[in-house]
This record gives C-alpha cells, sequence and structure tokens, in this order.
C-alpha cells in the first residue's frame, strides 16, 4: 500500500513518486491549500494538498484528526524547512488522497498527558503517541539485544510449562481448573524456577528464557500481575561465575540500547551493609546520603525514647545527615515525619544545626533538651554534621528504624537535588537465609526455598538458622532491584532440611516438590542462576517510573484491563464444564 514510511522520506527521494500510509497528527486547512502532518511508527511528513486539485482538496475537507489516509503524490523540497522534523527538509504534494478510515471525536488529545483510566480504556490510542511508540521500541531493542549476546555464547532457548504445579511459598498463584480432572487445577508460574533447574539436572548447562510470569499479588508502579522476565540458569558455576558472565551481558545491553557505559565492575555490597547505611536492600547509590547508627552514643541518656531501643539487641538508633537543609521550615519537618509514619514511624526527631561551633547554644532542636552535652556532641560527630546540616533520628525496632529511615534518605535526596545523574548499579549478596514471620510463626525463605544457604552442614544450618546468610544475590541500578539470583540447593537432603526449617513437612514437600527431590537424586549438579526482570530494565531505559509505560497491554493498580473489560463474569454453562460453582463470591470446585 505504501512505498515509504513517513518519517524516512528525505531529499534523496526529491522528484520521485512517493505514497505514505498513516494517521492525520495535525491538519491546516486555508482557503487555498491543506497541510497534513501524516505520522507512522517513524515518524511525521508533511503533506501538501491544493486548492487545483479539485478531489484532493474535497477529501481534505472531509479530514480530522486521527483520520487513517493513504497519499500518492511527489516529493519535493520545502520552501522553509521544520528544524524540529527529521523529514523538515521535504514535503510531499498529494495527486490523490484516500481515506481509509475516519475516526470519531478522540476521547483525548494524543498530545496531551490524560489520566491513568483514560489511557487503559483507550489503550490503542495511547500506544499511538510518538513518546509510548518510542518506548516500545527501546523494549524492542531490549530484548533482540539479550537474545543475540545470548544465543552467540551457547544458551539455549527452551520454553517451560504455562500450566503447572501450585507451590506453598512465594505471591499468591493464579489458578486454572481443570476440565478433564473434575476440582484440581493448574497453575501459572511465578516463575520457570524448578523447571530451569531440572533442565540443569538435565545437562543442558546453560539456560534462557524471556518467560512470562504471573502472581496474584498487589500491585505497584513497578510490579503487574503479568510480567515478563529474562530467565537463565547455569551448571557447575558459584556465585562469581554467574556474576561475571550477567555483569558483561547487562553492560552489552546497556551500550547497545541505550548508548552508555557501565562501570567495569560492579560493586559488591552484603545485605547487612546496606541495611545499615542505606535502609534499604536496593540501595539507590547516586544520593550520597548514609544513616549512621548512633546507639552507642545514646545508651546513657534519660530519654527512652532514644535509650529503650539504643540498649535493645532488636532495636536501633539511626541518623541521617542532609547537608545545607537545616533552612526547612516546620511545615517541611511535618510533612516528612507524615511521610515515614506509613513506614512505620511513630515520629521523627531532628536537629538543625545553626553554628557548631556553637555546641549545644547553636543548635535548635526539640529533643535536644533531653540530651546532655556529651550525647549531643556524639551524634553530631558521627554523622559529621556542620553548621547549615539538619539531622534526622530514629528510633524504635530494627527493621521499621531501616525502614523508615531509609525511605526518608530517598526523599529529602529526591526533594533536594541530591541525586547524581547517571547510572549506579552494585551486586547485594549475603541476604538473611530465613527471616521469622510473625503471624504464622514460622521462618519464610528471603528468596526462594530452593535457595543454597552458605553454611554446608545440615546440623550446623538448623542449629543457626536465624543467622544464616543464603547464597543470594540482586542486581541493583539506580535502587532498582532489575535481577535476583542465587546458587541453587543441589543435594537432596539439604533442600528436604530447608523445606522443614521452612514448616514444609515431608508429607506436604512430597506432594508438592516431590518431582524436584526425585530428580535430585540422581546426579544432580551444582547450579545457579538469576532472572532479570525486562519490564523495570525498559523502564529505567525510557525514563519512566511505571513499567505500565512499556508494557503494550498492562493491567491497573487493580489488577483490571479497561480496554477488555477482564476479569469479567464468565457463563454457568463455562463453570459447569470445568466443574466449578461460584457461591457467596467464592469459586467451588
Amino acid at each position: 500500500m505504501r512505498t515509504h514510511y513517513c518519517g524516512l522520506v528525505n531529499e534523496a527521494l526529491i522528484d520521485q513518486t512517493v505514497t505514505l500510509c498513516g494517521w492525520v497528527n495535525t491538519i491546516r486547512l486555508q482557503a487555498h491549500v491543506a497541510f497534513v502532518d501524516l505520522r507512522d511508527h517513524e515518524g511525521v511528513a508533511q503533506v501538501v494538498i491544493e486548492r487545483d486539485n479539485a478531489a484532493a482538496f474535497a477529501i481534505a475537507g472531509e479530514i480530522g484528526n486521527e483520520y487513517c489516509l493513504r497519499v500518492t503524490g511527489t516529493l519535493r523540497r520545502r520552501l522553509a524547512a521544520n528544524d524540529k522534523l527529521k523529514t523538515g527538509t521535504v514535503e510531499l504534494l498529494a495527486d490523490t488522497v484516500e481515506i481509509l478510515n475516519a475516526a470519531k471525536d478522540l476521547p483525548f488529545a494524543l498530545h496531551e498527558n490524560p489520566n491513568e483510566d483514560m489511557r487503559m480504556t483507550y489503550r490503542y490510542l495511547d500506544l499511538r503517541r510518538p513518546e509510548m511508540q518510542a518506548m516500545m521500541r527501546k523494549r524492542t531493542r531490549l530484548v533482540q539485544t539479550l537474545r543475540r549476546y545470548l544465543d552467540e555464547r551457547g544458551f539455549q532457548d527452551i520454553e517451560t510449562p504455562i500450566l503447572t504445579k501450585a507451590t506453598p511459598e512465594g505471591a499468591r498463584d493464579y489458578l486454572v481448573p481443570s476440565r478433564v480432572h473434575p476440582g484440581q487445577f493448574y497453575a501459572l508460574p511465578q516463575s520457570p524456577q524448578l523447571f530451569k533447574q531440572i533442565l540443569m539436572m538435565a545437562g543442558f548447562d546453560r539456560y534462557y528464557q524471556i518467560a512470562r510470569c504471573f502472581r496474584d499479588e498487589d500491585l505497584r508502579a513497578d510490579r503487574q500481575p503479568e510480567f515478563t522476565q529474562l530467565d537463565m540458569e547455569f551448571a557447575f558455576v558459584e556465585e562469581k561465575d554467574v556474576q561475571g558472565m550477567v555483569e558483561e551481558l547487562i553492560r552489552h545491553v546497556f551500550r547497545e540500547v541505550q548508548g552508555v557505559e557501565l562501570d567495569a565492575s560492579f560493586p559488591r555490597m552484603t545485605w547487612a551493609e546496606a541495611m545499615r547505611r542505606f535502609g534499604s536492600d536496593k540501595p539507590d547509590l547516586r544520593i550520597a546520603l548514609e544513616l549512621v547508627d548512633v546507639a552507642e552514643a545514646l545508651k546513657g541518656v534519660e530519654f527512652k525514647v532514644f535509650a529503650e531501643p539504643a540498649n535493645d539487641p532488636a532495636g536501633r538508633v539511626a541518623a541521617l545527615r542532609v547537608p545545607g537543609a537545616a533552612a526547612l521550615s516546620r511545615k517541611d519537618i511535618d510533612g516528612l515525619a507524615e511521610y515515614v509514619a506509613r513506614y512505620g514511624a511513630k515520629g521523627l526527631a531532628w536537629i538543625k544545626v545553626e553554628d557548631r561551633a556553637r555546641g549545644r547554644e547553636g543548635v535548635s532542636s526539640p529533643v535536644a533538651k533531653f540530651l546532655d552535652d556529651a550525647a549531643l556532641a556524639a551524634v553530631l560527630d558521627a554523622t559529621g554534621a556542620q553548621s547549615g546540616d539538619i539531622v534526622f533520628v530514629g528510633a524504635g525496632r530494627w527493621k521499621t528504624v531501616t525502614d523508615f529511615m531509609g525511605a526518608l534518605r530517598l526523599k529529602v535526596g529526591k526533594d533536594r537535588g541530591l541525586v547524581e545523574e547517571g547510572w549506579k548499579p552494585l551486586w547485594v549478596t549475603d541476604f538473611p537465609m530465613f527471616e521469622y514471620d510473625e503471624d504464622e510463626q514460622r521462618y519464610v525463605a528471603l528468596h526462594h526455598p530452593f535457595t543454597a544457604p552458605k553454611i554446608d552442614d545440615i546440623a550446623d544450618l538448623k542449629s543457626h538458622a536465624a543467622t544464616a546468610v543464603s547464597r543470594g544475590y540482586d542486581m541493583v541500578l539506580n535502587g532498582n532491584e532489575i535481577g535476583g539470583g542465587s546458587i541453587r540447593i543441589h543435594r537432596p537432603e539439604m533442600q528436604s532440611a530447608v523445606f522443614g526449617l521452612l514448616g514444609i513437612g515431608a508429607e506436604e514437600a512430597e506432594a508438592k516438590f516431590g518431582f524436584l527431590l526425585k530428580a535430585l537424586k540422581f546426579g544432580a549438579p551444582p547450579h545457579g542462576g538469576i532472572a532479570f526482570g525486562i519490564d523495570r530494565i525498559a523502564a529505567l531505559m525510557a525514563g519512566t517510573e511505571s513499567i505500565r509505560d512499556v508494557i503494550a497491554f498492562p493491567k491497573t493498580t487493580s489488577a483490571q484491563d479497561l480496554m477488555t473489560d477482564a476479569p469479567s463474569m464468565v457463563s454457568d454453562a463455562q463453570l459447569k464444564e470445568l466443574h466449578v460453582r461460584v457461591a457467596g463470591g467464592e469459586a467451588v470446585g
């Protein structure tokens, strides 16, 4: 239907007959001439329709925005070039204009930034916007680059099942009722984890897959119920082998797709150090602010808000110095206190340093009166506070303080323009093997139950479960976890022991994971891997905070597809065929 793309016509085609197809970006109808900016996925070209061409000019009078057109004519040089367009030195003088399809009045103008619900409802219009086209093309280049790199290095692209077995760990499964096995259900995979491990046991050595995954969990800007990940697994490897390979992969991808060079070697930081210094297991190293523990300085003060957690092994007192922020108003500080309350903070203490040389007389703070001179000086010394700075202090349970002070660090860093330009990748390693769930009164896996512990002795692991460290590792970029992986358990005895520590008894383990435990008994090699979030990496590259901008047809934050109106009710006949009935809002098999 066309000879060229709108965005690719150039001076080399002048005086040639050209046919373009696309959508009307804008139309300017004048007495003797009409100018149409015609748009396709490559860009925009100006079409000129002169009044002397009666048939074409008559059609121009019918055209509106987003009409779908086919135009044939002669390409010529523009009298006045438009340097904002890559086609701005040429224009198409129309001979024939054909309306391929008319467009109704639009629910929003494509040059606007409509609200989220409008964008999701009319996603086909939203995706026509040039900025959306650019983001989706960047995603395509990302996936193509990943595939090429891995194909050239001997990785095998192997598909794993979408209909699989429900497991008791991780997020909630999406369940699919079986028609031929009444009362039984498949689960959509949260990841290909067990299948890729079994592929290593089957001798495939290097596997990858651009995998679709499904998790029935609460959504955020960086979460979707269905998402895409680059899944990888390696046989006969240790941590350094996996990290070295994928680090080079990510450097290559950013070089090819983004045109930037990442660090020659990514820094490594243990989970404990990341939480201590930054209050996060995915620290944004572009923000230089750090948390400082000041419990030792406050153990002897009479102020119980500080003294009790300072003397409690499960407590924490952490300070954050913000350079040059002593000018923050009380309203600003109250706003920050309200913000950290979302993360569990019961209050936020602060000390404004107006003149460091004057000691107590040079500070302004509602809590300074509760601190003796030595304690106040120790806090200021520990944080390196100078005149003009403010020091925030958080106290309470270790995890709560770590979480809300980490959130405060990010907020004040962004609010005050303290985020450096560029890319700051790192590895976070040595995660706790388990964390204790007070509600369920049992340990849960911090990564997943197939991650190997650094303790190789089962009796020793059982004795030190509370402090055991895993062989897990995450790749973090600008405060986002873009990939997570681990060395896996490859001995059946260790896997059974870990299941036991997680409260998964032998009978349940056999019912849920019997196929894995059996496979581990037939010479399973040491193996490990990693999975990268394609959506998250694409969003970072595109400069957007929401992964919905780089997914063609995403769900809303309530897991709905507003365009197709999914999820939706199904007929009684379909439910009957699946041996499912809905009673009181609950499906009964």
